[in-house]
């Protein structure tokens, strides 16, 4: 819908950039940082049977986070000027008057989904998933909604302007929807500024270096950005547009089988105890579950991004030579996608073992790597080949993957030192890469001899075969995850068939 109203124009630029500050600011106080710091004592608290602890201890994480918030709220506020040079120095004119009014809106959003990150630490620890990562569905229905309804007839400005209060109320219901769910878990869970509990103070001093571990990770993304403003117009939104399908498999595999593992792995005793082992098997579990589904979404974004790119995006101001230039994107993202995914899974193994400083030092390789690699990628290296500038955005995505397999290999090189060896069998890897490349294969086939003008007729026909050929020879490798997939499909048509 944001591709259809505003394509690759300034103020989708101007849009892309401002809420980029308070997404940064969400992800270091909110899911990151305080799923982290708070789940690891809090699941810890329930094992024991000690709920009343519990629930005092997220009364007063709550109050604490709702305090800093709100000072940082404000400070946001009153300082959208002098954050602008910093996030976007390569705008000027109309188009930074925009992009401050933008971040000046969207900053109350921030202390909303930072408490609606509390409210998903509450409800994990309780085993309770679907709630808190169904919740942000309501954030996009109601921009959706504003597009719709305001969407029509207005001068973009305005309409990103708009865009950004709707965003505003939608991370507001994003929090209350959760709000109920929160006290039917935690009846107890009252307000209250406790910083003498030893609890908490756990909380807080993990959550320092986790914080800064973030911190340079959300770095990493903001220099993206940056480097982006200094590239071309468009640049930046087709970074957001790429950006948004590369955290596709990275939210729905990635994330989702970090954050399950997360309270079970802390709920284990440390890895010098006998729970090793389990720690372990649990970990390298969800390494398989995260590859198994990663891999093809890899080959998938470099062999047929423009395929993804177009039934998702190319309508209205967004044409098909916009689809092309994002395709571009999501190839350079696609290089480090499966080191990405597999390292959150890495990092939580850590923060269950209380250790949030090892982290956070290799985050701080992975960012002067992609400050570097990016720099040299983005400017210098399109002028030394030779080629449009507008190529440097890919070059970020390209720069910032190879950091993520430096950083994941460190993770896991260090932990396998400490509960053993973990990972991924080459083999399994040959046969997952083997089906995605046979499946690319084809599907590249189809698209060379048959593509439908429309991109939604154009997916279903070349993107549907890519996921049979792969499903089917995973299937003939007997792979568990192929297999165990098949079997509950086929068990669920017989019931529905009995029914």
């Amino acid at each position: 819908m944001f591709s259809h109203y505003f394509g690759l124009t300034a103020a989708a630029d101007a849009f892309s950039a401002a809420v980029r500050i308070p997404n940064i600011l969400n992800n270091l106080f909110g899911e990151g940082a305080l799923s982290a710091s708070f789940i690891p004592v809090y699941a810890s608290l329930l094992a024991r049977g000690d709920r009343e602890e519990a629930d005092r201890v997220a009364g007063a994480v709550a109050s604490l986070l709702a305090l800093i918030v709100a000072a940082l709220v404000l400070v946001g506020v009153l300082a959208a000027p002098r954050l602008i040079p910093i996030i976007a120095p390569g705008f000027t004119g109309a188009t930074r008057i925009l992009t401050i009014q933008l971040v000046r809106i969207l900053f109350p959003a921030v202390g909303l989904t930072v408490m609606s990150a509390w409210c998903l630490g509450v409800l994990n620890s309780h085993g309770r998933f679907l709630l808190s990562y169904a919740a942000p569905v309501v954030w996009n229905a109601v921009m959706i909604a504003t597009l719709l309804v305001f969407g029509s007839g207005r001068d973009l400005p305005r309409l990103a302007e708009i865009l950004a209060w709707g965003s505003v109320v939608g991370s507001a219901l994003m929090f209350v929807a959760q709000l109920p769910a929160v006290w039917a878990v935690a009846p107890r869970v009252r307000a209250t500024f406790d910083t003498g509990s030893e609890q908490v103070r756990t909380i807080a001093r993990n959550f320092g270096p986790v914080f800064v571990s973030r911190g340079v990770v959300q770095l990493s993304g903001y220099i993206d950005t940056l480097l982006a403003t200094l590239v071309s117009t468009g640049a930046t939104t087709a970074l957001l547009n790429a950006q948004t399908l590369y955290l596709l498999p990275v939210s729905l595999f990635g994330m989702s089988v970090s954050a399950a593992e997360l309270p079970a792995m802390s709920g284990l005793a440390h890895a010098e105890s006998e729970a090793a082992g389990e720690l372990r098997r649990r970990l390298n579990a969800g390494l398989r579950q995260i590859a198994f589904f990663v891999v093809p979404s890899a080959a998938a974004f470099f062999a047929l991004g423009d395929v993804i790119a177009g039934a998702l995006f190319q309508t209205g101001r967004f044409v098909h030579a916009d689809a092309i230039y994002v395709w571009t994107i999501l190839a350079g993202s696609a290089v480090g996608l499966l080191a990405s995914t597999l390292g959150r899974l890495y990092s939580s193994a850590y923060y269950a073992l209380r250790d949030t400083r090892t982290p956070l030092s290799f985050a701080i390789v992975r960012v002067v790597l992609t400050t570097i690699l990016g720099y040299l990628f983005a400017l210098p290296l399109p002028r030394w080949l030779g080629i449009a500038p507008s190529w440097g955005a890919a070059g970020l995505t390209a720069s910032a993957g190879i950091a993520g397999w430096v950083e994941m290999l460190l993770l896991r090189s260090t932990l396998n030192r400490r509960i053993g060896r973990t990972g991924l069998p080459a083999a399994y890897l040959a046969r997952l890469w083997t089906a995605a490349l046979a499946g690319a294969a084809l599907a590249w086939a189809v698209k060379l001899t048959f593509t439908p003008a429309r991109p939604v007729l154009a997916a279903i026909v070349i993107l549907g075969p890519y996921g049979v050929v792969f499903i089917a020879m995973t299937a003939a490798f007997r792979l568990p995850e192929a297999t165990s997939g098949l079997s509950r499909f086929l068990r669920a048509r017989r019931m529905a068939g009995k029914s």
